[in-house]
């Protein structure tokens, strides 16, 4: 019975290649979204209280919550693409043991890293784009507010 669930050979060179090159791959997309996370929450520990201190700057604090944001967008991307590849690491060596096709899993699997590599950099760009056009319109309102004040009024 349990010579049944043993495999009858060893792991082949295809696969001892795609662990040898994934999982630390894998390990270091896991680490960087890991860093990029841990950054993004002690520049926002640090940057906080300056900015409730100088409340009335208000360009600053839209351009550091843009930051945090793309920090976490940054994170959430390594992580997801870590996890993916881990993923697709531990799924193609199960399909390689039945006897998948394999160039035609590495063009596919190409593909689709491309397509989500051009869906993260578009999602970013669109978040850089709504948080600058938040920050003009932001400083463009407090231009309006210093103008709008008459000179005898405090």
């Amino acid at each position: 019975m349990m010579k049944s669930m043993l495999p009858e050979r060893g792991p082949s060179t295809q696969q001892i290649l795609a662990v040898v090159t994934l999982l630390p791959l894998g390990g270091f997309l896991l680490l960087v979204a890991g860093l990029v996370f841990a950054a993004t929450l002690i520049g926002l520990a640090v940057a906080t209280p300056v900015f409730v201190i100088c409340s009335p700057v208000i360009v600053p604090a839209a351009l550091a919550i843009g930051m945090a944001v793309m920090g976490f967008l940054t994170s959430g991307a390594f992580g997801i693409t870590a996890l993916s590849s881990l993923s697709w690491m531990a799924n193609y060596i199960r399909r390689t043991r039945v006897g998948a096709v394999v160039p035609e899993q590495m063009e596919h699997a190409k593909r689709r890293a491309q397509d989500v590599a051009g869906q993260v950099g578009q999602k970013a760009r669109d978040v850089g784009q709504a948080v600058q056009g938040k920050a003009q319109d932001a400083s463009r309102g407090v231009q309006e507010g210093v103008g709008s004040r008459s000179p005898g009024r405090t």
